[in-house]
């Protein structure tokens, strides 16, 4: 899929400036947010930036400092483990 987002061209001029390599930073904070809201699994994050490995996308997500949540029922089923 293509995605195209349309940002006025004096924003667009600072933004580049800013960050030239504008559309991996859009990508890369997409990603962070959909994780964080569980839209994306970390599995899905990896895909969707290309990383080689799972820990290069832990340490992409750490960066970000993005975490899972955890739910009472994960917290229940981790208790029972034990």
């Amino acid at each position: 899929m293509t995605l195209s987002v349309t940002i006025p061209d004096a924003l667009a001029a600072t933004l580049q400036r800013k960050h030239p390599a504008l559309p991996r930073v859009l990508l890369d904070g997409f990603a962070v947010e959909a994780y964080r809201k569980g839209m994306l699994s970390a599995a899905e994050v990896r895909v969707l930036l290309g990383h080689e490995s799972r820990w290069e996308t832990e340490d992409f997500l750490a960066a970000h400092e993005a975490w899972p949540g955890t739910t009472s029922e994960q917290v229940a089923a981790d208790g029972s483990k034990l």
